[in-house]
């Protein structure tokens, strides 16, 4: 992987940040409400569209951070690889099958998006407000998939979750913040 060359290998987002930090604060107040703020979608469903829409992009980095927080907030052991293979085989509803395929229409072919497309959505009983969440995650997600990528971020949380904000002793999931620090570390 190529990656700017002030990057250790195998760096970090939080080292990234570091070096480029004009942007990072408003970038995860964004994260922070798209993430956790108010919404239709649950924060274990907004953490898997997360880690779904990095696993289409081979975002390594994204999809094993987004992964944790998923399965942190209730999501189960291999659904997202179930979802990857095949979203209409996975041993999820078909409510977010539909959100889910519309998702992935989305990130690989956002001009061909049809009325039918969102009508599909609403008619398995997504709201407009949900769906639009579910948007603006995959968007989001797809842009940080391209700064992380870009830039040469190839932290593999499947080699080591050990330092992610989920995994540290005593932390609780809904205490996380995405801007109480750069890296989503606890509240205190």
């Amino acid at each position: 992987m190529a990656r700017l060359p002030s990057l250790p290998e195998g760096a970090h987002l939080s080292e990234l940040f570091a070096r480029f930090p004009d942007s990072r604060d408003t970038l995860m107040a964004f994260t922070e409400v798209v993430m956790r703020g108010p919404g239709e979608l649950e924060v274990g469903t907004r953490e898997l569209i997360a880690a779904y829409v990095s696993g289409l992009n081979r975002c390594t980095f994204c999809l094993g951070s987004h992964l944790i927080y998923a399965q942190a907030f209730g999501i189960g052991e291999g659904v997202l690889q179930a979802l990857l293979e095949d979203v209409d085989s996975a041993p999820v509803s078909d409510e977010l099958k539909a959100l889910l395929g519309y998702l992935t229409k989305l990130n690989q072919l956002p001009s061909r998006i049809v009325q039918a497309d969102i009508d599909a959505v609403l008619n398995a009983g997504w709201s407009e407000r949900a769906l639009f969440e579910a948007v603006q995650i995959a968007g989001m997600f797809n842009m940080m998939n391209r700064i992380v990528e870009g830039t040469g971020v190839a932290f593999d949380y499947a080699r080591d979750d050990s330092i992610h904000p989920a995994r540290q002793p005593g932390v609780r999931p809904q205490d996380l913040s995405y801007s109480a620090t750069p890296m989503g570390k606890p509240r205190r």
